[in-house]
């Protein structure tokens, strides 16, 4: 494996305004934050995305990030948080993280700025929806 930057972060390699240490799980200040408080929540194991990370681990892991979510409102006194992730397309550092955000009404962030699209017709996203369905094991 190439070097990662947040694996030298977890490590103490490189310097990071740490906000969580605990467990599997590392917390630091994103260098190049959208508002102040702008957190990176990773796993302290080097995993891509978050389709490499182990199932057993996804309950701690998603906890931390509720926590430090809540964090944003009651310490910052943010209105509410944007939580997001990238897998692959995005995501400038190939170690899962996921972006926790402090936000408030009006604070110039303008949602997503993707295209949207629509289906064809009901049958395509039907169809769409049941091949996702039948590969995530989604339909019982």
């Amino acid at each position: 494996m190439k070097s990662c930057v947040f694996c030298e972060i977890v490590k103490g390699e490189r310097p990071a305004h740490v906000v969580l240490d605990e467990g599997d799980v590392f917390a630091f200040l994103d260098m190049r934050p959208l508002f102040k408080g702008h957190t990176l929540l990773v796993p302290r194991t080097h995993y891509e995305t978050l389709t490499d990370l182990p199932g057993e681990s996804l309950g701690t892991f998603f906890g931390h990030a509720q926590r430090l979510s809540g964090a944003m409102e009651s310490v910052l006194g943010a209105a509410g948080s944007f939580v997001a992730m990238n897998n692959r397309v995005s995501q400038s550092v190939p170690h899962l993280h996921v972006h926790i955000v402090p936000r408030n009404r009006k604070d110039g962030l303008r949602g997503f700025f993707w295209p949207r699209q629509k289906y064809e017709s009901d049958a395509e996203a039907a169809g769409i929806a049941a091949r996702l369905a039948d590969a995530s094991g989604g339909r019982g």
